[in-house]
């Protein structure tokens, strides 16, 4: 009987393990916390459902959604309440709302354009980047050409079509709203391919998006009593004799036809290895295996601290699902914040409302959680003009060096990691350090693995 061996609980490690138990093979995870899952992981508390992590996937990508309905929770799954998707960036102290009909950066047809241009977030001079980036698609067409598989910074990319102010103004908080990371090191290749890949076709993105226009669907999914769900299926479908958590590996041994694996309970051999751990693990375990794998791994990683508050009392908000704060502003330590009750539906009983802050600096980190509560509580009153009441629930929630940073040249030293990986047989890596920080990446990382594990 071929033994299999997990190595990290999180959302890729255990959906790895779920999918090698439903191919019939049996595997053992091992995790170092006392829970699986991960940062996923929801709250549910007097009508409130609190996402301590990930609040959903991208609704385009759909691996995520496959799993759920999978598990049996497809009439779980809601969609993102789009009619009223606005953003809003925080520019002298005022929450000034992204252009409507955007696709990140890219305005989509007509409604783009005209929600552009009655924008007050940009200047003229940007509004007439955005204007003339059509007229230059075969000038970007032709630099795309020539620099085909060259990697370059997320802010050079945009800078090129749109000008520097978008890049600062737009996707820099965008980027770190969703990587944690700067626009200036973030890779374009491994952050923005779908982008990458319309400049190539077409050179200028708003015409490259304009035709591969996207249906009316929602923008996010999510599951009606929060993504613990996926974890909580997953869970119990696993026999429970194969789960060792509170256990951490602290040694792999490639044995030349297999593999020794030395966790808390003494050392066991498996044929197969699948690595689901975060970077720094992994390079503890592969440093005497592969040396230079430590230098092909992402070299940063951000952390978040996520104060997540709950009220019953119902009080005004700005129309939409949040605001994000620009990379390195003076106005404000919050990185975003999330209207949670605004974005999606089932959040909380009627007239309460649910807020998420965000955190990213790491000398917070140590800060006990009720001076975290009310810094965030200070901080939303500040910006949102008008003081909160007291919250029925809060919850803090600590990530450390969570999110790798996917810098310029990732893809490549991804590759190289991985060919040095497959010198060893029956070892492969997975997680949010490769191929894809979100949901649908991790769950469809995570079967391939599976499908490949189970072929050895």
């Amino acid at each position: 009987m071929k033994k299999i061996a997990i190595i990290g609980g999180g959302i890729s490690g255990l959906t790895a393990a779920y999918r090698l138990h439903r191919l019939g093979v049996d595997c053992t995870l091992f995790e170092a916390g006392t829970r699986l899952g991960g940062i996923v992981e929801t709250h549910r508390e007097d009508g409130f459902v609190i996402e301590c992590g990930p609040d959903s996937w991208v609704a385009e990508k759909p691996w995520a959604r496959e799993l759920a309905i999978e598990l049996g929770l497809g009439d779980e799954i809601i969609p993102s309440n789009d009619h009223n998707r606005r953003t809003y960036v925080l520019q002298q102290g005022t929450l000034v709302p992204m252009p409507e009909h955007m696709r990140m950066i890219v305005p989509q047809g007509q409604a783009g354009i005209d929600s552009l241009l009655s924008s007050s977030l940009f200047s003229e001079e940007a509004k007439r980047a955005y204007l003339q980036e059509p007229t230059r698609a075969a000038e970007l067409k032709e630099y795309a050409i020539a620099h085909a598989g060259e990697d370059e910074s997320v802010a050079a990319f945009v800078a090129r079509h749109f000008g520097q102010e978008v890049a600062e103004k737009l996707a820099a908080p965008l980027l770190s709203g969703v990587f944690g990371g700067s626009i200036h090191k973030l890779s374009v290749h491994a952050v923005m391919a779908p982008f990458v890949a319309l400049e190539r076709e077409y050179g200028s993105l708003i015409a490259g998006l304009a035709a591969r226009q996207r249906s009316g669907a929602s923008l996010f999914a999510s599951l009606r009593g929060g993504l613990g769900g996926l974890i909580e299926r997953m869970s119990a479908a696993l026999p429970p004799a194969s789960l060792r958590l509170h256990e951490a590996v602290t040694a792999l041994t490639h044995t030349g036809n297999g593999w020794k694996v030395q966790a808390g309970h003494g050392q066991a051999s498996f044929d197969t290895v699948l690595l689901a751990t975060p970077p720094q693990q992994t390079s503890a375990l592969l440093t005497s295996l592969l040396p230079g794998a430590a230098e092909l791994l992402p070299r940063d990683s951000s952390s978040a601290i996520i104060i997540a508050l709950a009220f019953r009392e119902h009080f005004p908000l700005p129309s939409g699902f949040g605001f994000l704060v620009p990379e390195g502003s003076s106005e404000s330590r919050l990185l975003a914040a999330t209207f949670v009750d605004q974005k999606f539906a089932h959040r909380a009983p009627d007239q309460g409302r649910v807020l998420r802050a965000f955190f990213a600096d790491e000398d917070l980190m140590d800060l006990p959680d009720s001076v975290l509560v009310r810094l965030g509580m200070n901080e939303l009153t500040n910006i949102l003009g008008h003081p909160l009441p007291e919250p029925a629930i809060s919850l803090v929630r600590r990530w450390p060096a969570s999110l790798p940073q996917y810098e310029v040249g990732h893809r490549e030293r991804v590759a190289a990691l991985e060919e040095q990986v497959a010198s060893l047989s029956g070892l492969r890596l997975l997680g949010n350090a490769y191929h894809g920080v979100g949901l649908p990446d991790l769950v469809r990382q995570a079967n391939e693995a599976a499908q490949w594990a189970a072929s050895m």
